[in-house]
Protein backbone atom coordinates (compact mmCIF):
# COMPACT_ATOMS: atom_id res chain seq x y z
CA UNK A 1 0.00 0.00 0.00
CA UNK A 2 1.63 3.25 1.11
CA UNK A 3 4.99 4.17 2.56
CA UNK A 4 6.41 7.66 3.07
CA UNK A 5 10.15 8.18 2.71
CA UNK A 6 10.46 11.97 2.94
CA UNK A 7 10.35 13.02 6.61
CA UNK A 8 9.32 16.55 5.61
CA UNK A 9 6.11 15.33 3.96
CA UNK A 10 3.31 15.05 6.50
CA UNK A 11 0.30 14.92 4.19
CA UNK A 12 -0.90 13.31 0.96
CA UNK A 13 -2.87 15.10 -1.76
CA UNK A 14 -6.57 14.40 -2.14
CA UNK A 15 -6.39 12.11 -5.20
CA UNK A 16 -3.73 9.86 -3.73
CA UNK A 17 -5.41 9.86 -0.32
CA UNK A 18 -8.74 8.80 -1.82
CA UNK A 19 -7.09 6.05 -3.86
CA UNK A 20 -5.14 4.66 -0.91
CA UNK A 21 -8.02 4.77 1.56
CA UNK A 22 -10.48 3.24 -0.92
CA UNK A 23 -8.27 0.27 -1.72
CA UNK A 24 -7.30 -0.14 1.93
CA UNK A 25 -10.95 -0.32 2.90
CA UNK A 26 -11.58 -2.93 0.19
CA UNK A 27 -8.72 -5.06 1.53
CA UNK A 28 -9.63 -4.54 5.16
CA UNK A 29 -6.14 -3.22 5.91
CA UNK A 30 -4.84 0.13 7.24
CA UNK A 31 -3.69 2.69 4.63
CA UNK A 32 0.00 2.09 5.28
CA UNK A 33 2.63 -0.48 4.36
CA UNK A 34 2.07 -3.58 6.55
CA UNK A 35 3.51 -7.09 6.85
CA UNK A 36 0.92 -8.44 4.39
CA UNK A 37 1.91 -5.93 1.68
CA UNK A 38 5.65 -6.06 2.22
CA UNK A 39 6.07 -9.82 2.78
CA UNK A 40 3.09 -12.16 2.36
CA UNK A 41 2.03 -11.08 -1.14
CA UNK A 42 5.27 -9.43 -2.24
CA UNK A 43 7.14 -12.27 -3.95
CA UNK A 44 7.64 -14.07 -7.23
CA UNK A 45 9.97 -16.69 -8.67
CA UNK A 46 12.93 -15.52 -10.72
CA UNK A 47 12.06 -18.40 -13.05
CA UNK A 48 9.76 -21.46 -12.67
CA UNK A 49 12.48 -23.44 -10.87
CA UNK A 50 14.37 -20.48 -9.46
CA UNK A 51 14.74 -18.64 -6.20
CA UNK A 52 12.30 -16.09 -4.85
CA UNK A 53 12.57 -12.35 -5.21
CA UNK A 54 10.35 -9.45 -4.10
CA UNK A 55 7.90 -7.93 -6.58
CA UNK A 56 8.36 -4.50 -5.03
CA UNK A 57 11.27 -3.33 -2.90
CA UNK A 58 12.35 -0.08 -1.24
CA UNK A 59 15.62 1.87 -0.98
CA UNK A 60 18.31 -0.20 0.70
CA UNK A 61 19.42 -2.55 -2.07
CA UNK A 62 20.29 -6.13 -1.14
CA UNK A 63 19.68 -5.31 2.50
CA UNK A 64 15.98 -4.64 1.94
CA UNK A 65 15.63 -7.65 -0.35
CA UNK A 66 17.21 -9.82 2.33
CA UNK A 67 14.88 -8.39 4.97
CA UNK A 68 11.82 -9.24 2.87
CA UNK A 69 13.01 -12.74 1.96
CA UNK A 70 14.01 -13.68 5.52
CA UNK A 71 10.52 -12.74 6.72
CA UNK A 72 8.94 -14.61 3.82
CA UNK A 73 11.00 -17.76 4.44
CA UNK A 74 10.00 -17.69 8.10
CA UNK A 75 6.35 -17.78 6.99
CA UNK A 76 7.07 -20.54 4.48
CA UNK A 77 8.83 -22.91 6.87
CA UNK A 78 6.04 -22.43 9.41
CA UNK A 79 3.52 -24.09 7.06
CA UNK A 80 4.00 -27.62 8.52
CA UNK A 81 3.42 -26.15 11.97
CA UNK A 82 0.16 -24.58 10.80
CA UNK A 83 -0.97 -27.97 9.50
CA UNK A 84 -0.20 -29.46 12.92
CA UNK A 85 -2.11 -26.58 14.49
CA UNK A 86 -5.13 -27.43 12.36
CA UNK A 87 -5.03 -31.07 13.47
CA UNK A 88 -4.72 -30.10 17.12
CA UNK A 89 -7.55 -27.60 16.67
CA UNK A 90 -9.80 -30.32 15.19
CA UNK A 91 -8.90 -32.68 18.03
CA UNK A 92 -9.88 -30.12 20.65
CA UNK A 93 -13.23 -29.51 18.96
CA UNK A 94 -13.84 -33.27 18.75
CA UNK A 95 -12.76 -33.58 22.42
CA UNK A 96 -10.60 -36.57 21.62
CA UNK A 97 -8.41 -37.84 24.46
CA UNK A 98 -5.75 -39.11 22.06
CA UNK A 99 -4.87 -35.62 20.89
CA UNK A 100 -2.71 -35.41 17.80
CA UNK A 101 0.93 -34.95 18.84
CA UNK A 102 2.26 -33.14 15.79
CA UNK A 103 5.21 -30.96 16.73
CA UNK A 104 5.80 -27.42 15.58
CA UNK A 105 9.43 -26.79 14.66
CA UNK A 106 10.47 -23.56 12.97
CA UNK A 107 13.86 -22.94 11.44
CA UNK A 108 15.10 -19.61 10.10
CA UNK A 109 17.91 -19.51 7.57
CA UNK A 110 19.68 -16.22 6.94
CA UNK A 111 20.26 -15.55 3.20
CA UNK A 112 23.76 -14.50 2.17
CA UNK A 113 22.36 -11.30 0.62
CA UNK A 114 21.98 -9.81 4.07
CA UNK A 115 24.60 -7.13 4.66
CA UNK A 116 25.15 -6.11 8.27
CA UNK A 117 26.05 -2.51 7.52
CA UNK A 118 22.99 -1.94 5.33
CA UNK A 119 20.20 -3.63 7.26
CA UNK A 120 19.72 -0.55 9.43
CA UNK A 121 16.91 1.39 7.73
CA UNK A 122 18.55 4.83 7.75
CA UNK A 123 15.78 6.14 5.47
CA UNK A 124 12.96 5.08 7.80
CA UNK A 125 10.80 8.24 8.22
CA UNK A 126 9.66 9.86 11.42
CA UNK A 127 6.03 10.97 11.48
CA UNK A 128 5.31 11.54 15.17
CA UNK A 129 2.12 13.47 14.44
CA UNK A 130 0.78 10.99 11.91
CA UNK A 131 -0.09 11.59 8.25
CA UNK A 132 -2.83 13.92 7.00
CA UNK A 133 -4.91 12.39 4.20
CA UNK A 134 -5.90 15.61 2.45
CA UNK A 135 -9.58 16.06 1.67
CA UNK A 136 -10.64 12.97 3.61
CA UNK A 137 -9.85 13.83 7.22
CA UNK A 138 -9.17 16.96 9.24
CA UNK A 139 -6.68 15.44 11.68
CA UNK A 140 -3.55 13.38 10.88
CA UNK A 141 -3.95 9.61 11.13
CA UNK A 142 -1.28 7.60 12.93
CA UNK A 143 -0.53 3.97 12.07
CA UNK A 144 2.18 1.48 12.93
CA UNK A 145 4.38 0.49 10.01
CA UNK A 146 5.13 -3.01 8.81
CA UNK A 147 6.43 -5.35 11.50
CA UNK A 148 6.97 -9.07 12.04
CA UNK A 149 4.69 -8.57 15.05
CA UNK A 150 1.92 -8.50 12.42
CA UNK A 151 2.67 -12.11 11.42
CA UNK A 152 -0.58 -14.07 11.72
CA UNK A 153 1.44 -17.28 11.99
CA UNK A 154 3.12 -16.46 15.29
CA UNK A 155 -0.10 -15.10 16.79
CA UNK A 156 -1.84 -18.36 15.83
CA UNK A 157 0.86 -20.42 17.57
CA UNK A 158 0.64 -18.24 20.67
CA UNK A 159 -3.13 -18.67 20.87
CA UNK A 160 -3.01 -22.43 20.33
CA UNK A 161 -0.34 -22.94 22.99
CA UNK A 162 -2.06 -20.58 25.42
CA UNK A 163 0.88 -18.17 25.66
CA UNK A 164 -0.12 -14.97 27.45
CA UNK A 165 2.07 -11.90 26.87
CA UNK A 166 1.12 -9.74 29.83
CA UNK A 167 4.39 -8.41 31.23
CA UNK A 168 5.33 -4.75 31.62
CA UNK A 169 1.85 -3.87 32.95
CA UNK A 170 0.19 -5.16 29.82
CA UNK A 171 2.23 -3.03 27.38
CA UNK A 172 3.61 -6.07 25.56
CA UNK A 173 0.21 -7.71 25.34
CA UNK A 174 -1.41 -4.45 24.22
CA UNK A 175 1.10 -3.87 21.45
CA UNK A 176 0.82 -7.42 20.09
CA UNK A 177 -2.97 -7.40 20.13
CA UNK A 178 -3.00 -4.01 18.41
CA UNK A 179 -0.87 -5.52 15.64
CA UNK A 180 -3.72 -7.92 14.83
CA UNK A 181 -5.63 -4.98 13.39
CA UNK A 182 -2.93 -4.83 10.71
CA UNK A 183 -3.61 -8.39 9.52
CA UNK A 184 -6.02 -9.44 6.74
CA UNK A 185 -9.56 -9.81 8.14
CA UNK A 186 -9.70 -13.58 7.54
CA UNK A 187 -6.39 -13.99 9.39
CA UNK A 188 -7.82 -12.08 12.34
CA UNK A 189 -10.92 -14.29 12.26
CA UNK A 190 -8.78 -17.45 12.22
CA UNK A 191 -6.82 -16.33 15.29
CA UNK A 192 -10.01 -15.40 17.12
CA UNK A 193 -11.48 -18.82 16.30
CA UNK A 194 -8.46 -20.51 17.88
CA UNK A 195 -8.85 -18.21 20.88
CA UNK A 196 -12.52 -19.16 21.27
CA UNK A 197 -12.06 -22.94 21.68
CA UNK A 198 -11.06 -24.74 24.91
CA UNK A 199 -7.37 -24.18 25.66
CA UNK A 200 -4.98 -26.78 24.29
CA UNK A 201 -2.86 -26.60 27.43
CA UNK A 202 -5.85 -27.47 29.63
CA UNK A 203 -6.64 -30.38 27.33
CA UNK A 204 -3.06 -31.64 27.53
CA UNK A 205 -2.92 -31.28 31.33
CA UNK A 206 -6.22 -33.08 31.87
CA UNK A 207 -5.14 -35.98 29.65
CA UNK A 208 -2.55 -37.10 32.20
CA UNK A 209 -0.46 -38.28 29.24
CA UNK A 210 3.20 -37.45 29.89
CA UNK A 211 4.19 -38.08 26.27
CA UNK A 212 1.57 -35.58 25.17
CA UNK A 213 2.73 -33.08 27.79
CA UNK A 214 6.33 -33.55 26.68
CA UNK A 215 5.33 -32.91 23.06
CA UNK A 216 3.49 -29.75 24.10
CA UNK A 217 6.64 -28.57 25.89
CA UNK A 218 8.70 -29.24 22.75
CA UNK A 219 6.35 -26.99 20.79
CA UNK A 220 6.71 -24.22 23.38
CA UNK A 221 10.49 -24.71 23.46
CA UNK A 222 10.69 -24.47 19.65
CA UNK A 223 8.80 -21.17 19.70
CA UNK A 224 10.98 -19.89 22.53
CA UNK A 225 14.15 -20.85 20.64
CA UNK A 226 12.88 -19.03 17.55
CA UNK A 227 12.35 -15.89 19.60
CA UNK A 228 15.79 -16.19 21.15
CA UNK A 229 17.27 -16.46 17.65
CA UNK A 230 15.25 -13.42 16.60
CA UNK A 231 16.74 -11.44 19.49
CA UNK A 232 20.21 -12.42 18.26
CA UNK A 233 19.40 -11.20 14.74
CA UNK A 234 17.89 -7.93 15.94
CA UNK A 235 20.91 -7.27 18.14
CA UNK A 236 23.36 -7.88 15.30
CA UNK A 237 21.56 -6.37 12.35
CA UNK A 238 19.46 -3.60 13.93
CA UNK A 239 20.72 -2.49 17.34
CA UNK A 240 24.46 -2.62 16.62
CA UNK A 241 23.95 -1.10 13.16
CA UNK A 242 21.81 1.68 14.67
CA UNK A 243 24.53 2.51 17.20
CA UNK A 244 27.05 2.76 14.37
CA UNK A 245 24.74 5.16 12.54
CA UNK A 246 24.34 7.32 15.65
CA UNK A 247 28.11 7.58 15.85
CA UNK A 248 28.20 8.77 12.26
CA UNK A 249 25.70 11.63 12.11
CA UNK A 250 26.70 12.38 8.53
CA UNK A 251 24.66 9.35 7.45
CA UNK A 252 21.43 10.97 8.64
CA UNK A 253 19.97 14.46 8.86
CA UNK A 254 19.51 14.13 12.61
CA UNK A 255 20.29 11.60 15.35
CA UNK A 256 17.87 8.67 14.80
CA UNK A 257 16.22 8.82 18.22
CA UNK A 258 13.19 7.03 16.77
CA UNK A 259 15.23 3.82 16.83
CA UNK A 260 14.46 3.54 20.53
CA UNK A 261 10.78 2.83 20.02
CA UNK A 262 9.13 -0.59 20.13
CA UNK A 263 9.38 -2.50 16.87
CA UNK A 264 12.27 -0.47 15.44
CA UNK A 265 15.51 -0.85 17.34
CA UNK A 266 17.54 0.04 20.41
CA UNK A 267 17.35 -1.06 24.04
CA UNK A 268 13.55 -0.80 24.26
CA UNK A 269 12.96 -3.25 21.45
CA UNK A 270 15.35 -5.75 23.07
CA UNK A 271 13.46 -5.44 26.34
CA UNK A 272 10.22 -6.00 24.46
CA UNK A 273 11.49 -9.05 22.55
CA UNK A 274 12.96 -10.61 25.69
CA UNK A 275 9.62 -10.10 27.44
CA UNK A 276 7.85 -11.95 24.61
CA UNK A 277 10.43 -14.75 24.73
CA UNK A 278 10.21 -15.06 28.53
CA UNK A 279 6.40 -15.25 28.60
CA UNK A 280 6.65 -17.96 25.95
CA UNK A 281 8.90 -20.01 28.26
CA UNK A 282 6.44 -19.59 31.12
CA UNK A 283 3.88 -21.67 29.24
CA UNK A 284 5.98 -24.82 29.80
CA UNK A 285 4.32 -27.62 31.77
CA UNK A 286 6.19 -28.79 34.87
CA UNK A 287 6.71 -32.53 34.47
Amino acid sequence: LLTIWNPTETQQDTDLSELVLTFSEMLGLPPILVHTDFVLVNWKKKNPQGNLEPIVTLPGGKSTVGFILVSLLAEKVAAPGLKGLRRAFASILANRKALSTHKIFIFLELPTEREEGLVYWKDNPVLPEGLLYEGLCEEPLAYSGGSAAQSSTLHAFDELLGIQHQKESGKTSGFLHRMRKYMPPHHQAFIEEIRSVPRLKDHVLSSGNQDLQSTYNKCVAALSELRTYHITLVTKYIVIAAKKAKNNISQTTSPPSFLEVVGTGGSRVLKFLKSVRDTTKEAMIQL
